[in-house]
């Protein structure tokens, strides 16, 4: 069984930066493609960037290119989501997600999230 903690989030300022990481159990983590979603209050949950099982391939949502990054670390079986210059409009709870195979764009394709981790920005 995989289990995905997410840690990081918190209420910080606009302009501000954030890291959230995302620990995985299982022998497996490093065949699994890994993504970040979000979800505000009252909307579906997005997407906000993607990596592949090695880490070579990277995807983001065009509200959070340039200002967000998804790395991860094989070794340490973790995934974080750096966020720059963060915006109001970026509060939202943040989740984590593994899926086998390629990495996907619908929340449906994942089979695996964490319980989710809040991020507030005031402005």
């Amino acid at each position: 069984q995989v289990q995905l903690v997410e840690s990081g989030g918190g209420l910080v300022q606009a302009g501000d930066s954030l890291r959230l990481s995302c620990a995985v159990s299982g022998r497996t983590f490093s065949s699994y493609a890994m993504a970040w979603f979000r979800q505000a209050p009252g909307k579906e949950r997005e997407f906000v960037a993607r990596i592949s099982a090695n880490g070579g391939s990277t995807d983001y949502a065009d509200s959070v290119k340039d200002q967000f990054t998804i790395s991860r670390d094989n070794a340490e079986n973790t995934v974080t989501l750096q966020m720059n210059s963060l915006k109001p409009e970026d509060t939202a709870v943040y989740y984590c997600a593994a899926r086998s195979g390629a990495p996907a764009y619908s929340p449906l394709r994942y089979a695996y999230w964490g319980q989710g981790t809040q991020v507030t920005v005031s402005s």
